[in-house]
């Protein structure tokens, strides 16, 4: 989980980056939002993003492409964007980069 300051009272703010993914995530939008880190790793390595608010106040990521190819499985009728654990659903490289890029302390 990355540590930064939290915007309001500078104190450490601590997250995941499958918050990302979660329509819950970040404090269910009350809380400070990181899903631009995990969008931007996951750039760095040659992966488009697509981000997108869910409700009213909190962003997650909607769509990972590479070469045009969408990779979450958005055919699959049992996948719940927002709601399941991309530990369930992410390849297993994207799973490993953004561990290595977005650590638990």
């Amino acid at each position: 989980m990355p540590i930064d300051e939290c915007y309001c009272c500078g104190q450490d703010y601590i997250w995941s980056w499958t918050e990302a993914f979660d329509k819950f995530g970040f404090g269910d939008g009350d809380a400070q939002i990181e899903t631009n880190q995990v969008a931007d790793a996951l750039k760095e390595a040659g992966y488009e993003t697509e981000q997108q608010m869910w409700g009213m106040h909190n962003e997650i990521i909607v769509s990972i492409k590479r070469d045009g190819k969408e990779i979450l499985p958005v055919n699959d009728p049992k996948f719940r964007l927002g709601y399941d654990d991309p530990r369930g659903y992410l390849p297993e490289d994207i799973i490993e980069l953004l561990d290595e890029k977005l650590p638990d302390p």
